[in-house]
């Protein structure tokens, strides 16, 4: 199993980091190490100071794919759910600096929260207009809506499935809205899909 996460996908999202707008989905991998599950608690890792959310539509893959066209990658995944992306954006930044793969930033041990539940793809009439939000201690941090991805899910599987072959159980990260900022210890991070609370867990 991979988790493929997709860097950039929000217009607002990549100017809040001074990005520029990718051309093409832009995506890096994390292993399977990485998730954290069942609403157990995310510990802030000893060696950053800087962990920032990203709250993230997640697709499910449900077939082996390769040099998938963008017409027929609605067959390739049957449900939605909610993760995030956990970054330690001062790592990253440093490492960006240098030139330097960031992986250390993105693939560390816990970084890929992932909602538990997954919603039926029929769930939703139109997968360009899926809302999902973030809150902190209550306080709404993420608002985002699928209409607002650059690269859509169609998009997004053609695009990996060129590079990489997906197969059954892979989980593409589609990418965040804007509104990424730190956690700390004991805030309390509620994901929401639509109306449904998909996370419900601690920073410890």
């Amino acid at each position: 199993m991979k988790i493929i996460c997709i860097g950039r996908n929000y217009v607002a999202h990549a100017h809040e980091l001074n990005n520029e707008i990718p051309q093409e989905p832009v995506f890096f991998m994390k292993p399977d190490s990485s998730l954290l599950r069942n609403n157990d608690p995310f510990y802030i890792p000893e060696w950053s100071k800087e962990i920032h959310h990203e709250i993230e539509l997640v697709i499910k893959i449900n077939r082996i794919g390769k040099n998938i066209e963008k017409r027929f990658a609605h067959r390739y995944f049957d449900e939605i759910g909610l993760g995030i992306d956990f970054t330690a954006r001062d790592i990253q930044n440093k490492l960006k600096e240098k030139g330097l793969p960031w992986e250390k930033a993105k693939a560390f041990d816990q970084s890929a929260v992932l909602g538990e539940v997954f919603i039926d793809k029929t769930a939703f009439p139109d997968q360009q207009n899926i809302s999902f939000k973030l809150k902190i201690n209550g306080n709404l941090v993420q608002d985002g809506n699928s209409k607002l991805m650059i690269f859509s899910f169609g998009d997004i599987i053609s695009h990996v499935s060129k590079y990489v072959t997906l197969k059954i159980g892979d989980l593409i990260y589609t990418g965040t809205p804007a509104g990424v900022g730190p956690v700390k210890i004991g805030d309390h991070l509620e994901g929401f899909l639509e109306d449904k609370k998909l996370l419900d867990f601690m920073i410890k």
